[in-house]
């Protein structure tokens, strides 16, 4: 596996993966008007923007997997549903990690939807820890939801060199 700055060309193979995995993680955990809106049409119109704070992981040069950072938030950790539990995860999120820290951020943070298990497993399994209720505002084909939420927090380890 290979983790590599995003470029335009990965993006549409990144909105096929977020659409795919943020169903499978969000289904049932989200107010249902969000889980209508999130359609493989919206991903498609939202990814190439993020093209620069994207990092994509490669195997068998396929993109199977991507991060999003934003300032300290590592806003999405997504990998295709066909290699779940084929240790993509884990080295994307320490790349992620190691991003957050190398901009200058000793705490970065991260919101998982409460039903998400999963995912709040795999976090606590790395280091995060849960800092409580996060009713994360959403936008989505021009309406406002929240969505249920926790907030996970790790301390990074800041480059001073």
């Amino acid at each position: 596996m290979q983790l590599r700055p995003a470029v335009p060309a990965d993006m549409a193979t990144v909105a096929d993966i977020w659409h795919a995995a943020w169903h499978v993680a969000h289904a049932g955990h989200v107010p249902d008007g969000l889980t209508a809106a999130r359609t493989l049409e919206a991903f498609h119109e939202r990814t190439p923007a993020r093209v620069d704070d994207t990092v994509v992981a490669v195997v068998d040069g396929a993109v199977v997997g991507f991060t999003m950072v934003d300032g300290d938030e590592v806003e999405q950790v997504f990998v295709d549903p066909a290699h779940h539990g084929g240790g993509v995860a884990a080295p994307l999120l320490a790349a992620v990690e190691q991003q957050v820290a190398d901009a200058g951020y000793d705490v970065a943070w991260l919101a998982v939807v409460v039903g998400n298990a999963r995912a709040r497993r795999f976090y606590e399994k790395h280091g995060w820890y849960d800092e409580g209720d996060l009713p994360y505002e959403v936008t989505a084909l021009g309406q406002q939801f929240i969505s249920p939420c926790r907030r996970y927090e790790k301390r990074l380890v800041v480059s001073t060199a």
